[in-house]
């Protein structure tokens, strides 16, 4: 069986949800998980940015329904792995 040629950003339209970057950013294609946390203070819930432009282009992509399914089961199952 050939293997099937994906687009670079196959399954990677979420961040990963629990590792923030030095930057308090954690990003995907479309979405990004930004922690901006006040000094002194203990660090806020991170707020969610979504890239509409990204996102419009995923809608045009033939691999969308494939590729939402593959970043939801990536992301679910980081979430899962991370809290063992």
């Amino acid at each position: 069986m050939n293997p099937i040629e994906h687009r670079s950003c196959y399954g990677a339209m979420f961040p990963h949800p629990l590792h923030v970057s030095d930057q308090g950013k954690s990003s995907g294609k479309v979405f990004t998980l930004v922690a901006v946390s006040p000094a002194g203070m203990c660090r806020a819930r991170p707020r969610l940015d979504i890239n509409r432009a990204e996102w419009d282009k995923c809608l045009q992509c033939p691999e969308f329904e494939h590729c939402y399914k593959l970043s939801m089961a990536r992301v679910a199952l980081q979430t899962a792995a991370d809290s063992l």
